[in-house]
């Protein structure tokens, strides 16, 4: 079957707490032809916060269903000015989730840099995923949170991707 012949992989994932309440959709095949994307995202602190983390990450958990005919793992280098960060991510249904940012300072903006690493962990919790994200180099603490998130960004498209296949990319036949 050809990728085009297969149904987009998409999920809404509602999530409310006495905190929060939480509406994600992601669509893991998007058109590269189109230019236009639909990001709408208001949690108070920036673009971040726990419970958006989760939703998201249940998200694309329900978005990439039974794990079959994809390439399993994934890698993203992304620079941002005198930033680089690497990150490395495995569909494994064995969540997972190693940070070293080397933030130094306590704030960007109004974000507290310790809810960076808590937010990848809880997104890679929620997908199911073991993930590695490192700033390799960087001064400018708001390029090194950047960069990470964009390295992640493309490990994940990559390890999506599909392989034309049907297959369970493991020796063992199950995730």
């Amino acid at each position: 079957m050809s990728n085009e012949s297969r149904p987009v992989r998409a999920a809404t994932v509602s999530r409310k707490t006495n905190e929060t309440d939480i509406q994600v959709t992601l669509t893991l095949d998007s058109d590269p032809t189109s230019a236009s994307q639909d990001i709408s995202v208001s949690t108070g602190i920036g673009f971040l916060d726990h419970d958006s983390a989760i939703a998201l990450g249940t998200a694309f958990k329900q978005a990439l269903g039974e794990v079959r005919g994809i390439r399993r793992y994934g890698t993203g280098f992304a620079p941002l000015d005198e930033a680089l960060s690497r990150a490395v991510v495995d569909i494994s249904s064995r969540p997972f989730c190693v940070t070293d940012l080397n933030l130094k300072r306590e704030k960007i903006g109004d974000l507290s840099t310790e809810m960076i690493p808590h937010l990848l962990h809880s997104f890679a919790m929620a997908a199911g995923i073991t993930m590695h994200v490192d700033v390799l180099r960087g001064e400018n603490d708001h390029h090194r949170a950047e960069s990470a998130f964009k390295a992640l960004a493309l490990a994940l498209r990559q390890a999506v991707e599909r392989t034309g296949g049907t297959e369970v990319p493991s020796t063992k036949g199950v995730l």
